[in-house]
């Protein structure tokens, strides 16, 4: 059995890319993070702390847990959750590199396998103006995403680069990671 622990639809809907029969189940796990973490060992935490939550529950599946965090500049930013939060993201990432830190860990614990890889993806935004920011915000509406960004919709608008060897790592769970750490943990992909 093949379990993703996240509700996040963005990373169902690039798990199902794979064909591969999975089940979704929530994590129960405290993403504050660490006095000092930085974004990439957060990420790095999350995943894991993700998927070890759900496999002490399921331990003869095979367990993915993915966790993003958008840097900048070494300061963590997560979800916004709300309009205000995103706009003031935006504003600070104008012009800016943020690297997006994605991390995913793949957990059996009947096997003992436990494997965590991250796949960090180099953004270059554009300078936007505030009107810019607030069309973008009003139309997609990004509150659920580290960053504020969707690159794989009008997201896409607001950068001028994107520099990864993983693709699907700034939507939010690098598959080419997750296929070799799947095939790593016994399973057969494609």
């Amino acid at each position: 059995m093949l379990i993703l622990a996240s509700t996040s639809r963005y990373r169902h809907e690039l798990l199902t890319r794979l064909r591969l029969p999975f089940e979704v189940v929530a994590p129960q796990v405290d993403e504050t993070p660490f006095p000092e973490e930085s974004p990439r060992d957060l990420a790095l935490r999350l995943a894991l702390a993700k998927a070890q939550a759900v496999a002490v529950q399921h331990p003869q599946a095979v367990v993915i847990g993915s966790d993003q965090v958008a840097d900048l500049a070494g300061q963590p930013l997560g979800k916004p959750g709300d309009h205000a939060r995103a706009r003031a993201q935006l504003r600070q990432m104008r012009g800016q590199v943020v690297v997006f830190q994605t991390a995913v860990s793949v957990v059996c614990h009947s096997t003992g396998f436990a494997q965590t890889e991250l796949a960090a993806v180099r953004v270059q935004f554009r300078d936007l103006t505030d009107d810019a920011i607030e069309r973008y915000l009003l139309a997609e509406q990004p509150y659920d995403c580290a960053g504020s960004a969707k690159s794989e919709g009008l997201g896409i608008s607001l950068l001028e680069a994107i520099d990864s060897d993983d693709p699907t790592a700034l939507i939010g769970l690098p598959l080419i990671r997750t296929c070799c750490l799947l095939r790593a943990a016994g399973l057969v992909v494609p």
